[in-house]
């Protein structure tokens, strides 16, 4: 392997690994994640839900009924449990749709926030549904960008890529300058190679 290729390897490397660890200090919950998913989308997903149900329940008892077939064929002659077993298998089906339905809503609203490309990657998890699954889905997330987060100093917001607050300037993933690894702000040593951050940090500001 070539010189250029170690280090594009190395940068991609790096820049992996601080993506992960700006990732874990994301406090993220289910609850809060799932309030992202438009609320209009929650409503007629409800509401298509009760309406297949109640499909479901006449064209089982009204339609077929009377002309000797109902489904589940097996309980044709107990109408109440078939209505019962129909309903269960209508709600399965329903789960499934919507979980993928609101996985979709979900990848298109994160990518927004996180600064990525929301229509690609809404594109590529609809893709490969039909085939694959949730397996879409599941690369959106190991692929993600970390959120962005207000500035320690000034409070604006900043890309999870930035290094540098553009308003002031303020150093917003400090590294050791011994090893190079990405400390805490408030880190006395690092966490890598137990360098003495505080009297590197004298160090630099001292005076020529």
């Amino acid at each position: 392997m070539s010189d250029y290729q170690q280090r594009i390897a190395g940068s991609f490397q790096e820049r992996k690994r601080l993506n992960q660890l700006r990732k874990r200090k994301e406090n993220l919950r289910f609850w809060s994640e799932f309030r992202i998913i438009p609320r209009w989308l929650i409503v007629l997903v409800i509401v298509l839900f009760f309406a297949a149900q109640v499909i479901a329940f006449v064209v089982n008892t009204k339609v077929l009924a009377p002309n000797g077939e109902i489904f589940p064929p097996e309980l044709k002659n107990d109408v109440a449990l078939a209505s019962l077993a129909l309903a269960g298998i209508v709600t399965g089906v329903s789960l499934v749709i919507a979980t993928m339905l609101f996985a979709i809503a979900y990848v298109n609203r994160d990518a927004k926030r996180r600064g990525m490309n929301s229509a690609l990657w809404t594109i590529l998890v609809i893709i490969l549904l039909p085939a694959w699954g949730f397996i879409g889905f599941v690369i959106y997330l190991l692929m993600r960008e970390p959120l962005p987060y207000p500035c320690p100093e000034c409070g604006t917001a900043v890309g999870a890529r930035f290094n540098f607050c553009p308003n002031c300037k303020c150093n917003l993933h400090p590294s050791c300058p011994q090893c190079k690894h990405e400390v805490g702000e408030l880190d006395k040593f690092c966490p890598n190679c137990g360098n003495d951050l505080k009297t590197a940090g004298d160090a630099i500001q001292a005076p020529a």
